[in-house]
């Protein structure tokens, strides 16, 4: 991969159109400490420390088998580190759950999509508000009272993600019918839809073509700046991450090897090799 390749999206707007900058940071919202995950004698990350502030888009890049989507799957809880901690907000956890994860306000997306596809668009987004119902199934499926306003309330909350997607001409379309580029769109909406605070997303441009890209590095801006969403995200683009991210660290067979803002991942040393083979 050419780590120097510009994607050039100079389309893409910075955040809060109008106002030509990125949103301040606040102090750290995600701090891992020290994470080690192993499978057997297979070390996937060894003693990883970073952190997230509140606001910012912070990328997570490295060559394939750098230990990127294990490190996505620590912190949401599909896996459980064997040494370290995850602080979220001043609470540390090594064994959680993805559910209480969910509920504490960290959303994910996944490279391979998981999608209901028989299901439509607006279908789809609304099982991400499933946390938030309140009601229970009994009420929900003969939609009584309080139940049927609960849900008309979710179905505007929806609606509204819908909008912000721009892909309202496809609400009621089964998901299975969309191109690729749509239903990676769907899967951000879904997650949007949990009102995480901190959004993980495993790839979100993988497979698009350059049209499709732009529209999701916009559309991940627009989180970052109009809901105010804190943005962790894997990609393996090096124009998107140069373009979108505001810190970047590096993994390469587990470990870290570079921690900072685009320009110093771009000309670090033991980056440069690992992408490139080479030392120059």
């Amino acid at each position: 991969m050419n780590m120097m390749r510009d994607l050039n999206l100079d389309a893409v707007p910075e955040p809060g159109t109008g106002t030509g900058t990125r949103r301040q940071f606040g102090e750290v919202i995600l701090d891992v400490k020290n994470i080690s995950l192993a499978f057997g004698g297979v070390k996937a990350l060894s003693d990883i420390s970073f952190d997230v502030r509140e606001h910012e888009v912070r990328a997570i890049i490295g060559p394939n088998g750098a230990g990127k989507s294990s490190m996505l799957n620590c912190i949401n809880g599909v896996y459980q580190p064997q040494e370290g901690t995850i602080t979220f907000r001043g609470k540390s956890f090594r064994h959680m759950k993805s559910r209480q994860v969910a509920e504490m306000g960290i959303a994910r997306t996944f490279q391979n999509l998981a999608l209901f596809k028989g299901m439509s668009v607006l279908d789809n987004i609304m099982t991400g508000r499933n946390l938030r119902i309140r009601s229970n199934l009994l009420l929900q499926a003969i939609r009584f009272g309080p139940a049927e306003r609960e849900e008309i309330r979710h179905r505007e909350a929806v609606e509204r993600i819908i909008d912000f997607l721009q892909i309202q001409a496809y609400r009621k379309t089964p998901v299975g019918q969309l191109p690729y580029g749509l239903q990676k769109r769907v899967d951000l909406g879904r997650a949007l839809a949990m009102e995480p605070q901190v959004l993980l997303l495993d790839e979100p441009m993988a497979g698009m073509n350059l049209e499709e890209k732009q529209d999701m590095c916009r559309f991940i801006l627009d989180v970052n700046d109009e809901f105010g969403t804190t943005v962790v995200l894997i990609e393996h683009d090096m124009g998107v991450v140069m373009d979108i991210s505001d810190r970047v660290v590096v993994l390469d067979y587990g470990r870290k090897i570079g921690d900072g803002s685009p320009d110093e991942v771009r000309d670090n040393p033991d980056v440069i090799r690992a992408y490139l083979g080479t030392s120059h």
